[in-house]
């Protein structure tokens, strides 16, 4: 499965959203879903409203955008043209997210975004809760990710996943979406790849193995046999 997980925020970080969260009112999560997604989605978010005030969320949201851009690993696979801002959820006992793909398009303030890549950034300390994995379904079945806090996977937007119920303490993560400057999720690997060989070359480490599978899938994707 093409995902990467990646350390985007320190303690310091954490501990900054989640005391802000602490006392943010928050509202049923149905409030940005749609379609089947909505008739599935059962947890909280932080409310937010437009413009300054409580809760514009503006300087949580800051420090999210700022820490994915200026992550070298997020850089280099999702290539951001556009990010989201971020939506803080809450799962308290028995709330779970069901089995759902994730919206093409967002309108953000009259600007169409292109939901390629989604962000979930775990912010609860993976002991204080039990469930909450983040399943993600693949050609041979779901896949749970349960990160520590400050980590993020980043996958495709057009992956089918969910989120398991909690059974116990309470999982807080922030989502966004990523509209990539490189739209072909096939040349993205292949960039991503291509820069992690030549990182290997400048480190005098050999990169046969990422050269050849980059050779051979570009070959398998313009060879007109």
């Amino acid at each position: 499965m093409d995902y990467q997980i990646l350390p985007i925020l320190d303690p310091v970080q954490v501990a900054r959203i989640l005391t802000a969260l602490a006392d943010h009112p928050f509202v049923d999560g149905k409030a940005t879903a749609s379609g089947i997604a909505r008739e599935v989605k059962e947890n909280r978010q932080a409310e937010r409203t437009p413009g300054p005030g409580p809760c514009s969320l503006a300087e949580l949201d800051q420090v999210v955008i700022s820490a994915l851009c200026a992550h070298r690993g997020f850089q280099g696979f999702a290539f951001p043209r556009r990010l989201r801002p971020p939506i803080f959820s809450r799962y308290e006992p028995g709330m779970h997210y069901g089995a759902h793909v994730d919206a093409a398009y967002f309108n953000d303030q009259g600007v169409l975004v292109r939901g390629d890549l989604s962000v979930t950034l775990f912010l609860s300390d993976p002991a204080s809760y039990e469930g909450g994995e983040l399943l993600i379904q693949g050609s041979y079945g779901e896949e749970a990710v349960k990160l520590q806090a400050g980590e993020a996977v980043i996958y495709s937007s057009e992956t089918v996943h969910r989120v398991s119920p909690v059974t116990r303490g309470v999982r807080i993560a922030a989502v966004t979406w990523v509209q990539s400057a490189v739209r072909d999720p096939r040349v993205r690997t292949l960039l991503f790849d291509l820069a992690a060989s030549l990182k290997k070359l400048e480190q005098g480490e050999d990169p046969a193995l990422l050269l050849a599978k980059s050779y051979n899938n570009l070959l398998r994707m313009s060879a007109d046999l």
